[in-house]
Order: C-alpha cells, then structure tokens, then sequence
C-alpha cells in the first residue's frame, strides 16, 4: 500500500499532493443563485404546478367556508376532533390559506425567472442564420445522394432554394450549398403556454385581491339591495372595499319551475326561472329580466346568477298574551331531491316565554314506514311537520345567529301531556294550539325563494384569455416540427453530384418523405439525353 501511495504522490506537480480537495465555500451570494437555478428550473414549475393540482383537491372536497359556511358548521358538530385540526390547517378556506398562497406565488416566481432567460434565447437563435451544411452529410438520419449531367450548379441550387421556400423553410446560402431550417414557432408556442399561464396566474390574482363574492336567498315578491348587510354569506377579495359595491338593487317578481312529472328522472328539474325587476342606481329607470341557469344578470361589472330554489313557509305565531310574536315567510333548505326541506322558525319575542320551532317542510308529503315524507319535489299536498320549544327570554348579546339553525341550549321540548315529546303536522290554512296557553302556530301558506350569488370577478377575461393562449401555445408545441435540410452541390468528373439530407429536432415525423420529395424535385434539372444515375442513400 505504500509503494501505491509513494507512486502517486510522485507522478503530482511538485511530487506532493495538494494539501486541500474540500471545494470552495458557495457563500451567501453563492447559496442565493444556487436556490434561484432551482426555483427557475423547469422541473420544480412542474413540481409546483403539480403541488397546486393537489393543493386544490381539498377545496373541492372538505366544504369551504366562502362558498357554504352552513355546511361547514355541519361538518364542526359532526366531526368535533376532527373539524378543529382541519380548521388549523386552513382546509375550510384553501384558497386564501398561507400554504396555498405561498405555492401560488413561487409558481408564479418560478415561471417568470424560467421563461424570460428562454426568451432571450429564443430571440437570439431567431436572429441566427440556418447552419451551413456539415461536411459529412451522409451521416445523417436521411440522406440522398444523386448526379445530373450537364446541369449548371448555380441552377439547382435556385431550383433548391424556391422548393425550399415553397415548404416555409428559411433559407441560407453558403459556399456549394445551402442550410435551410423551418419550425422556430414550436419554441414559440413553448413560451407562449407558459406565459400563458402567467398571465391566467395574474388574472386569477387580481380577481382574488379585488373581487368579491355573496350569496342570498330572497323569496318572491320582496326585494334586495347590493350591500353587504344584506347577503346570507360574502367573500370579499383581500383588497376589496365595501365601498366599491355597485349600488344596484333587484326585486324578484315570480318564480317559474317545471318538473319531470313520469319516466325514470320522475322528479327531475326541466326549466325554473325568476323574473325579476333591477335599477342599476336608485335614480335610474326599472328594467325587466328573465333571470335562468347560465343566463346571469350582469350590471356593473356584477353578476347575479341562479343557484338554486325552494320554499318558504308562511306562518303566524301568536305568543301566550295572544299577540303576533312573528309573522312572515321563512326560508327552509332542500335536503334531498324530492324537496324535502328543513327550518326554523324563531319568536324570541314572544312572552311569557320565547317561542322556538324546527322541523320540515313537505312539498309532497305521504306517510309510510319512514314517517312523514315528500315522494315529489312541487308542491302537491304541501304539509308542515315541526316540533315545539320554550324557553326563558334571555337579553339580545348583539352575536349574529343562523338563522337555519336553532340554539336549543336554554330551550326546553314542548311534551303532548302523555310523555312524549310533541310533534304536530299541519297542512295550509291549519293551527295548532301550544300546550299551557303558552302561544300558537299557524301555517297560513307557502312561497318559493330563490338562492342567488352576486359576484365580480376582474380578472377573469384576462385569466381566460391566459387559458385560450395557452391552448394555441399548446398547438404550436404539438403541431410545428422544427426540421433542418442541406443541399450540397458540386463537380465531379464533368457531373454534378448532388447531396440532400435533413434532420429532425425531435421525433422523426415524415423526414425521409420530404428528403426524398426535395431530391426528386432537384433531378428536374437535368438537360443531358443520359439522364440520373441510381441514387445512393446510406
């Protein structure tokens, strides 16, 4: 092992190894441009991208507090350890999370510091000249070789030349040959998907920092106001201003809704709509539309779409002193397909004791071995099933409640006198009377609400025009074949020896066709009674 070590140190500069292998130190600016390589490589864009895809899964999963915070409230009674880790984690409001957020912006990051230094380098590589031809062209994938008699070189190197121009090559002219080079928009249609997506980046952004969105459920005949005192829920973007709400307002006139009455999709909806009235400000003239699904209202850069339909029963509760503790529709919420409807009813008012109700509105009610249900979602034998609380009045805390839901904490079950708890169904036009006079219901009729979302979105064109550049990028990148092709031509020997070979930029699509087609088009030159000799291909 010695004698091993001795021969090497002798055969070193100096007869001595050097006294340090260890690399240099990158150091701070060192670290700093190794992390920006990294964050501006392609691989981690695609990574990114990849981590964003995932990222969304859970908004699309889990319910998100922007877009129904009743079901989220549902899912926090459900899943009473679970829902407080999901909450941490920001999965009921993915898209506005700091995980989320902070893979938005290195993606974003990552694809400017990736396409900016490829644009350079593609406009320089635009500016450049077609190769000349190699010196051993028949190295090359295809290849023909040929000769002519008694043709002039300068002939069919302009015979070469238009044929190439002729399949949109650009074409450069050398000593005895030509280069010609054709596909330069399959790199541009590369850069044009990412900065496509860019821009659809960018234009996603700013619908999120400006925009906003709101939901409420008005029933026919009343009206609603674009102020954010009056949604049921809204989102505003991280920058947007109440003040920058159009000031228009709408009235929801009637209500349309047609189901399918046989068949297999028995019950399936086939056409609702509202009609509606609006003025874009309080002093401008009323107009009329005919709001439906995928026909949204739009005014002011908002738009008021349709979500969705149900009822709302009207009722009169009359308090143990006989007066009116509450009186009107109240909204109850589709809980399957046949309409079958959940609410509450709430008389805090009421005395000597508040009054509260909850239970089910029945479009279509039967009974069967289930109880009390609807078999079809229009209103054919509408019936009202609830159950009675009572409770102490307790002193307004000024804390929003839901209005879907009834906090039943300080309420106690009205009982039927004979043990069990009291349950009552009624049809229109029927009360029931409170056990110990303590107040009444009644169900005077039905009316039909309608759920609809108000949102404005700024940067939406521009995300789609970011989504539709992004498929023509996409096109150019499938479609264009960037190709190369030579003409050499010189004499030999009193003949014209003629050389023709291409070369593909990627996977081979047709190139010896066209390298054959070219050398075809050339033998046209020849004047001489001989005519062509074989041709040679490697």
């Amino acid at each position: 092992m010695s004698d091993v070590k001795e021969r090497a140190e002798a055969t070193m500069p100096g007869g001595k190894p050097p006294e340090s292998t260890d690399p240099p130190a990158l150091g701070l600016v060192g670290w700093l441009r190794w992390s920006w390589r990294q964050l501006t490589s392609m691989r981690t864009a695609l990574v990114l991208l990849f981590l964003l895809a995932l990222g969304a899964v859970p908004g699309s999963l889990i319910p998100q507090i922007s877009i129904d915070p009743v079901k989220v409230s549902d899912f926090f009674e459900q899943h009473p350890k679970l829902a407080p880790f999901y909450d941490k984690l920001g999965l009921f409001d993915v898209y506005t999370s700091a995980w989320f957020s902070a893979i938005y912006l290195l993606l974003f990051i990552s694809l400017i510091g990736c396409v900016v230094p490829r644009l350079r380098v593609y406009l320089t590589a635009l500016r450049a000249r077609p190769p000349q031809p190699p010196r051993n062209l028949h190295r090359l994938p295809q290849y023909e070789k040929f000769t002519l008699d008694a043709a002039d070189d300068e002939a069919v190197l302009e015979l070469a030349r238009q044929e190439l121009r002729r399949r949109r090559f650009r074409v450069e002219t050398y000593a005895g040959g030509l280069g010609a080079e054709r596909g330069y928009l399959r790199e541009a249609g590369n850069l044009l998907f990412h900065f496509s997506l860019i821009l659809a980046l960018v234009g996603v952004a700013w619908g999120a920092l400006f925009g906003y969105r709101g939901t409420v459920i008005v029933v026919v005949g009343n009206e609603f106001s674009n102020s954010v005192a009056q949604y049921d829920d809204f989102t505003p973007g991280r920058v947007f201003s109440a003040d920058d709400l159009p000031p228009f307002s709408l009235a929801v006139q009637d209500f349309t809704v047609r189901f399918q009455e046989d068949g297999p999709q028995r019950g399936a909806a086939r056409e609702f709509n509202a009609g509606i009235t609006y003025q874009e400000t309080p002093e401008s003239a009323e107009k009329s539309y005919d709001l439906r699904v995928n026909h949204p209202l739009k005014v002011d850069g908002a738009s008021v779409h349709l979500l969705g339909h149900g009822y709302a029963p009207r009722v009169t509760v009359r308090d143990g002193k006989g007066e009116v503790a509450f009186s009107g529709p109240a909204p109850f919420l589709p809980q399957d397909g046949n309409f079958s409807s959940f609410g509450v009813i709430k008389a805090p008012d009421a005395r000597p004791a508040q009054l509260g109700f909850e239970g089910f509105f029945l479009p279509t009610a039967v009974i069967d071995e289930r109880g009390p249900v609807s078999v079809f979602p229009d209103a054919l034998n509408p019936a009202l099933v609830m159950t009675a609380y009572y409770g102490r009045p307790v002193a307004e805390d000024g804390k929003p409640q839901s209005v879907y839901q009834l906090d039943k904490e300080k309420l106690t079950q009205f009982d039927d006198g004979l043990g069990d708890k009291l349950r009552f169904q009624l049809a229109p036009g029927q009360s029931i009377d409170l056990p110990e006079n303590r107040g009444s219901l009644t169900f005077e009729s039905y009316q039909r609400w309608v759920k609809l979302q108000v949102s404005q979105t700024p940067g939406l064109n521009l995300a789609l025009l970011g989504i539709s550049l992004a498929i023509l990028g996409l096109m150019g990148t499938l479609f264009v074949h960037p190709r190369r092709t030579w003409v050499r031509v010189r004499t030999e020997h009193g003949r014209t020896v003629v050389e023709v070979a291409g070369l593909d930029r990627g996977p081979e699509r047709g190139l010896g066709d066209e390298v054959h087609a070219i050398a075809r088009a050339l033998n046209t030159v020849d004047a001489g009674p001989a005519g062509p000799t074989p041709q040679e291909q490697s």
